[in-house]
């Protein structure tokens, strides 16, 4: 009996001591992962929303493509007196649409870039990540004057290694909590209601006004009647995230 006794608990020590071991495993495997989301104070983040009771949030575009969405969308914000937004270029694109990205920066709204090359960052090394944003800085910075703070990965495509890339480069990866989904060219009506039925204070929406969404323009006027009907006041991503506590995700 004594010898039975013993065993059984032996074997018991011994499952919990292997157990022990898996998850020590996992934590040093994981290690780097579980220090680049957290408050953002050990390590570079992407930030998808902030944690406010203001009802502020940001509206922004991305820009890779086409020449004739973009206008008929400054037109809107003008004419709704929609003063602060951020648009987030692609360098090629803004090569050959100067004329463009100074009238956005000349109606006072922020800039960000949307890289060079429209590919997954995750997919690339870590020299080709850099050159790709080292050359839209460069090419946005000759264009604007000054070299943008704020970088969205095309097809929001990143990993732990674009982040910590992308920090020692002086850029905050932004991303976004509200998806307009206006990309899928669903519909206007469809798209405000993506917009105005997920919006809360501290959101970061995700529009486009590249000519391959054929509807933002359409669905616009309706997301910003909308949602100032709710109170909402529309601010720049940079103003979103000054002072305010940001909301990160684990990479994985």
């Amino acid at each position: 009996m004594f010898w039975i006794f013993n065993a059984r608990r032996l074997k018991h020590y011994l499952i919990m001591f292997t157990a022990a071991l898996f998850a020590v495993g996992i934590a040093w495997a994981e290690r780097d992962n579980l220090s680049i989301f957290t408050s953002g104070k050990s390590g570079p983040y992407a930030t998808y929303k902030v944690d406010t009771t203001e009802k502020k949030l940001a509206l922004t575009f991305d820009i890779s493509w086409g020449e004739e969405r973009t206008g008929p969308i400054l037109d809107i914000l003008e004419k709704k007196g929609v003063k602060k937004a951020t648009f987030f270029l692609s360098s090629p694109w803004s090569e050959t649409h100067p004329e463009i990205v100074k009238r956005i920066q000349k109606m006072g709204y922020e800039i960000g870039s949307h890289g060079h090359k429209h590919a997954n960052y995750s997919s690339l090394n870590d020299e080709e990540i850099q050159t790709q944003i080292a050359k839209a800085d460069t090419i946005l910075k000759e264009l604007t004057g000054t070299s943008p703070k704020l970088i969205r990965t095309p097809n929001g495509d990143f990993d732990k290694r674009v982040l910590k890339i992308a920090d020692k480069m002086g850029y905050s990866v932004i991303q976004w909590d509200t998806d307009s989904k206006d990309w899928m060219n669903p519909g206007a009506p469809q798209i405000v209601d993506n917009v105005v039925k997920k919006a809360h204070p501290g959101d970061i929406v995700l529009l486009h006004a590249s000519d391959t969404c054929k509807q933002t323009h359409l669905a616009l006027p309706l997301i910003i009647d909308q949602l100032r009907e709710k109170g909402y006041e529309f601010v720049s991503v940079s103003e979103l995230i000054a002072g305010a506590k940001t909301n990160t995700n684990l990479v994985q």
